[in-house]
């Protein structure tokens, strides 16, 4: 959340989440995971929503308080903490089947300041958005974790739930995690003011969260009485938390930005710096007189610093208010489902593969379901054996590839119509003409590119120190923290046909506290959720090692490349990757 730094500024409110516990108010019950904690009955009006596991959104913030004890502390908007933050929310999103973006901010940031992170879920009448955002960045003077890890991993996990979930959609839902917040919301502002009056129009509410997790919190809602509140007013109503207008944030986080363009807001925030009043204390516990987050812009701003009953509302609030405004209250009567297997193929020109695609009734009776593709280039023909099935039945799609159809990789939708519509994606590479063409198919193997195309716990990738490069100056940094922990990195890839072998190669630095011969850590190298490979920390050694593996039998096949590295309890052991390249011949 920004100081007030503006006069034409009244306050901010929104904080970073963590993912400890911290005294919580005194009517206030533990939260368990998963769970609402409320003196009321579980309400009718959440039947619709999911319920969100807190314990998922605290282990957002363990890694964004690794990610920032890793980079001096912080996750300032100009330094790498805030980068890293960005590369971990961008994997889980674009491994969930988002369309992300990362947006710089070209004028108006602070210099050097990193970009904005959008993400999409591509479903729902576009011309009806409801927009969900937080600020991913914190002060220089810690690392944010209420301010604003809170609001930020709250909304990474209900994104991910929505993606889990794939509900109907009336309504197009988009997240936005702001930059340069804290220097005078200069990432959101960017963003408002680049879009078009068409773009302004068709966003009907955009929703903020600045601080959701206040260790002395009080329950607040942005624009309580207005249309937009509506939703989460009700959420916590059904609480019996009667929450209050947040005035203290008033025009000091990112809503404001929407609201200089006339787009209607909300938000919920648990309160800064701001002292909670005798009357707010006996309602909701807690301590009159002290401010609702004494960590506030400061170096105790970690994991420890958060409430989780508080976060658990407030995430399981976003949720319902999600549900409510974009989600289809009506589910068809008679539904299906639609996959392809492989979902995708390689082969070359004047040549076919085919793929079976399956259907499955999910709701209802069986149903007739057409089937047709789209995306496929000029001199590519999908054709189904039979073009038409009764759900729960499955077909022979046939890719015939032309003779004169170009090298590369193309994708393609397959689409069942029945009573609904629904797809499925399958990716086509067609290789050069002659067999087997030597290549490399790992992007970014060495990290010296940024993040992408890796997915998953991408903010282990970067330059930190303790750990060196094998070459270059970046490397993927697994482990390492001293207590129970997973860090996975993954890229998806398509292994040429054609060749006779391919290979896995990578170099693996692996250093620990732990003694003796007990595998006690372990690093695993997987394809899909196969292991293929396992070390741990009684192979560590001084510098790097080489290591390989054959791929062969994944030739012509997509696959999910993982490294994964798993630490116990006790003393750390880091696994420290660099330079892979998947090579066939």
């Amino acid at each position: 959340m920004l100081r007030l730094r503006r006069i034409t500024l009244a306050g901010i409110s929104l904080v970073t989440a963590a993912a400890g516990l911290a005294a919580l108010p005194a009517d206030a019950e533990a939260a368990s995971p998963g769970h609402h904690t409320a003196a009321a009955p579980a309400p009718t009006l959440t039947a619709t929503a999911p319920d969100i596991d807190v314990s998922r959104v605290q282990a957002h913030l363990t890694e964004l308080n690794a990610i920032a004890g890793r980079n001096g502390g912080n996750r300032r908007s100009t330094g790498q903490g805030y980068r890293d933050s960005v590369a971990y929310v961008k994997g889980k999103l674009q491994a969930a089947g988002y369309t992300v973006t990362e947006q710089p901010c070209t004028s108006g940031c602070t210099s050097g300041a990193g970009p904005n992170l959008i993400a999409e879920w591509p479903n729902g009448d576009a011309s009806q958005v409801y927009m969900f955002g937080s600020h991913l960045d914190s002060v220089s003077a810690g690392p944010g974790i209420n301010d604003n890890g809170s609001g930020s991993a709250t909304l990474l996990e209900v994104a991910l739930k929505l993606a889990e979930t794939r509900p109907s959609m009336a309504a197009r839902v988009r997240f936005g995690w702001w930059t340069d917040e804290e220097q005078g919301l200069n990432g959101s502002d960017f963003y408002a003011r680049s879009l078009t009056s068409a773009q302004r129009s068709a966003i009907k509410a955009y929703y903020n969260f600045d601080m959701v997790a206040s260790p002395n919190g009080g329950y607040f809602i942005n624009h309580i009485n207005s249309a937009a509140a509506a939703p989460m007013k009700a959420y916590w109503d059904s609480l019996n938390l009667q929450p209050e207008e947040n005035t203290e944030g008033a025009g000091r986080s990112d809503d404001y930005s929407f609201e200089n363009y006339g787009i209607p807001t909300s938000g919920y925030a648990m309160g800064a710096s701001a002292r909670k009043t005798s009357a707010q204390a006996a309602k909701w516990g807690g301590t009159a007189g002290a401010a609702y987050d004494g960590c506030y812009h400061s170096s105790c701003d970690t994991t420890g610093n958060i409430n989780a009953t508080g976060l658990n509302r407030a995430a399981d609030g976003v949720a319902y208010t999600l549900w409510k405004q974009a989600v289809s209250d009506t589910t068809p009567a008679n539904d299906f489902s639609v996959t392809a297997s492989p979902a995708a193929g390689s082969t070359d020109p004047g040549t076919s593969l085919t793929t079976t695609v399956s259907t499955a009734t999910t709701s209802g009776s069986a149903q007739t379901v057409n089937l047709s593709a789209t995306g496929a280039p000029a001199g590519v023909t999908v054709a189904f054996s039979p073009s038409a099935v009764t759900s729960g039945a499955s077909s022979t799609a046939t890719v015939s590839v032309g003779s004169s159809v170009p090298p590369g990789t193309y994708g393609l939708t397959i689409t069942g119509t029945g009573s609904t519509t629904h797809t499925a994606p399958y990716t086509l590479t067609v290789k050069g003409a002659g067999g087997c063409t030597t290549s490399q198919v790992i992007s970014n193997g060495g990290f010296e590119s940024g993040t992408s195309p890796w997915t998953g716990d991408t903010g282990a990738i970067g330059s930190f120190s303790g750990q060196s490069a094998h070459s270059g100056s970046r490397y993927a940094w697994l482990a390492g923290y001293g207590y129970a922990a997973t860090d996975a990195i993954g890229q998806t890839v398509t292994v040429p046909a054609g060749c006779t072998k391919a290979t896995l190669k990578y170099w693996l630095h692996i250093d620990t506290a732990e003694s003796g011969a007990t595998a006690y850590d372990t690093f695993q190298v997987k394809v899909g959720g196969t292991v293929k490979q396992t070390y741990s920390n009684a192979q560590a050694a001084t510098g790097y090692t080489e290591h390989a593996l054959d791929l062969s039998q994944y030739l012509g096949q997509q696959i999910t490349l993982t490294f994964t590295a798993t630490e116990d309890v006790g003393l750390q052991t880091s696994f420290v990757v660099d330079d892979a390249t998947l090579t066939t011949g």
